[in-house]
C-alpha cells in the first residue's frame, strides 16, 4: 500500500461508526477540515489519554469549523463503550477489517514484550475541505500532540 502524500486527495470511503451513523469523507467536503488520529486500541492508557486531549480541545477544533474522528481496530461495541465512559464528543471509526488503516498505511510491525505484532502506528491525518491531506504526522508521541494539530487546522 502507497502511504498518502500531502496535497494530494485522499479517496472517498465510509465505514460504521460510533452513534448509529456511518462516516462518509465526503460528507464533510466544505468543513475547513477532518482530523483523523488513529490509534491501536480502545481503553488503553496512551489511547485513552489522547482522546481525553482531543475532547478537551473539541470546542477549539469545532471553532476552526473542524470535525475530529478516532479510528482503531476495535469493534463498534467496543468504541461505544470507550467513548461512553470517556465522554467523548466525537464520533469513533470502526475498522476491523482495517481497509482504512491500509488506505493510510498505519498498520505496522511493533515490538510488544519482545515480541513482533502487527498493529497500528499512531497516526493523525490533516484533511482539507477538498478531501486533499495537508498534513500528516505519523510515530505520534500523544504529549503536545493536540496542540499541534489544532494549529494545523487554524494555519489551513
Amino acid at each position: 500500500m502507497t502511504m498518502p502524500t500531502e496535497g494530494v486527495s485522499i479517496p472517498d470511503f465510509s465505514a460504521a461508526m460510533t452513534s448509529g451513523k456511518t462516516f462518509r469523507l465526503s460528507d464533510f467536503y466544505g468543513k475547513q477540515a477532518v482530523v483523523l488520529y488513529f490509534y491501536p486500541k480502545d481503553s488503553t492508557p496512551g489511547c485513552t489519554t489522547e482522546g481525553l486531549d482531543f475532547s478537551a480541545a473539541y470546542a477549539d477544533f469545532q471553532a476552526s469549523d473542524a470535525e475530529i474522528f478516532g479510528i482503531s481496530r476495535d469493534s463498534l461495541k467496543s468504541h461505544e463503550n470507550f467513548k461512553t465512559k470517556q465522554n467523548f464528543p466525537f464520533e469513533l471509526i470502526a475498522d476491523p477489517e482495517e481497509q482504512i488503516c491500509q488506505l493510510f498505511d498505519v498498520i505496522k510491525m511493533k515490538n510488544m514484550y519482545g515480541k513482533q505484532v502487527r498493529g497500528i502506528e499512531r497516526s493523525t491525518f490533516l484533511i482539507d475541505q477538498h478531501g486533499v491531506l495537508r498534513q500528516a504526522w505519523r510515530k505520534v508521541s500523544v504529549k503536545g500532540h493536540v496542540a499541534e494539530v489544532l494549529a494545523a487546522v487554524r494555519a489551513l
